[in-house]
């Protein structure tokens, strides 16, 4: 049986594997705990699979993890695995059957808010899965269907050629373009795919579409992303936090953000965002430019 991790003062769990009975090799010398293990390899199989604080469907998630991103698994019982995320590091718990093991050489990744998987390659074709922008897949050809060109997958199927680019190659040279390509993304706690967002989830999606790292919560981009500004020197790109939420400068005066106000990614002017969110968590933390 998993047993829940316990908070340790030195270590964010969020960010280090660890419970009383298993560990992070890495962590050897940092951490006690029973045992400690490498883990294996794994990627997520899941279009969009859920990553949770605990192994309980009851427990709100912490994050998401996208079709093909990949994986360190340090456990498996009862249905869910204990894995941490291997491009920001995020630890929890993800249903066994979202994951894939050994992990899968992957070729390319969806540089559209979204895309579908059909089951061959011709659009009329009923369609099987959705993909979300940052969705990781192996293509191993191509084929050509009434002037439409699909990638081929290597696990059966076809998605559309023109929606995918090579792992790794930016899909825009502008993230602050990407999160307006997101507007009306409904707004989820803990999401991170274009079916649905949170605020730090936004800024790190729309970041690593454009060859930019981010940490994954609202208060790890706040402590280091980039370098702190002041409020009058904000800019297109620049960065706003409040206790809890992150938004992205679209100009000196207007943001874009994915909030619970309009329950959606939004364009909102600073100075109005400022003073009805005031009344609820204060007035913005810090700004920073990344």
């Amino acid at each position: 049986m998993m047993l829940e991790t316990k908070p340790t003062k030195s270590l964010d769990r969020r960010l280090h594997a660890y419970r009383p009975d298993l560990a992070d090799a890495r962590l050897v010398g940092k951490v006690e705990a029973e045992h400690f293990v490498e883990g294996e390899a794994g990627a997520v199989a899941a279009p969009v699979a859920d990553l949770r604080p605990r192994p309980d469907l009851s427990a709100g998630i912490d994050t998401q993890l996208l079709m093909g991103e990949p994986l360190r698994i340090f456990d498996r019982a009862e249905g869910w695995a204990w894995v941490q995320a291997e491009t920001d590091g995020y630890v929890g718990y993800i249903a066994e059957a979202e994951i894939v093991s050994p992990a899968q050489q992957v070729t390319h990744w969806i540089v559209q808010p979204r895309s579908f998987v059909y089951p061959e390659p011709d659009m009329k074709r009923p369609r099987g899965s959705a993909l979300s922008l940052g969705s990781r897949v192996s293509i191993i050809g191509e084929a050509e269907t009434r002037g439409t060109r699909y990638g081929l997958l290597a696990g059966g199927g076809a998605v559309i050629a023109a929606h995918c680019a090579p792992l790794g190659a930016p899909a825009t040279n502008d993230y602050v373009a990407m999160g307006a390509r997101l507007l009306e993304t409904p707004y989820l706690w803990g999401g991170k795919s274009a079916f649905g967002i949170d605020c730090s989830g936004l800024v790190q999606l729309c970041m690593m579409m454009a060859g930019m790292s981010a940490p994954r919560d609202s208060d790890m981009q706040a402590a280091g992303l980039g370098r702190e500004i002041g409020f009058d020197e904000l800019r297109r790109g620049d960065l706003v936090f409040w206790k809890g939420h992150a938004a992205i400068m679209e100009d000196g005066e207007t943001m874009i953000h994915a909030n619970g106000h309009t329950m959606s990614v939004a364009r909102e002017g600073l100075k109005a965002a400022v003073q009805r969110i005031g009344y609820l968590y204060g007035a913005p933390t810090v700004c920073r430019r990344p």
